[in-house]
């Protein structure tokens, strides 16, 4: 059976994602509900990005039947990044806050399901058993790393 670990591991962190987006959406105000919510949704977005980017999309990059699919997720990830920035600088209490949250959870959750149906299938066709349990290897190790990073890394701060 063909190792599928990397693409597991990837939609395990888009379910947990999903639950997070969620519980958020249920929140009211500047409460500390919300703010811990969206503070662990962040890192977690900001942590899955750079690894996801690391590992996946590096590969893909380099192989040209899969370009155009890692260009394209890389730039949704840059965009998402840009508004969990803007997320981060405004007040939580103003229905400001709530209305840009609900365009950003709606362009993630676009992105994460376009990456299960659509471009991890072609990945998967395209690449080898070794290479996805490289994959896996180098995003199970990264991704730790890049949630310590994420605590002091506000978004946009790396990708500037």
């Amino acid at each position: 059976m063909a190792n599928e670990r990397i693409f597991e591991d990837l939609k395990r962190d888009h379910d947990r994602q999903r639950d997070l987006l969620a519980r958020i959406a249920e929140t009211s105000g500047d409460s500390d509900d919300r703010r811990t919510l969206f503070e662990e949704l962040r890192q977690e977005l900001q942590a899955h990005a750079a690894a996801e980017e690391e590992s996946l999309y590096a590969t893909m990059l380099a192989n040209p039947d899969l370009r155009d699919d890692a260009r394209h997720s890389v730039s949704e990830h840059k965009e998402v990044d840009d508004m969990l920035g803007e997320l981060v600088e405004m007040d939580m209490a103003s229905g400001g806050w709530l209305t840009k949250f609900k365009s950003m959870r709606d362009r993630y959750i676009h992105h994460i399901d376009e990456e299960e149906e659509e471009m991890f299938p072609e990945a998967s066709k395209d690449l080898d058993d070794a290479t996805k349990a490289k994959l896996a290897a180098v995003f199970e190790k990264r991704k730790p790393k890049e949630l310590e990073r994420a605590e002091d890394e506000m978004p946009g701060d790396a990708r500037e």
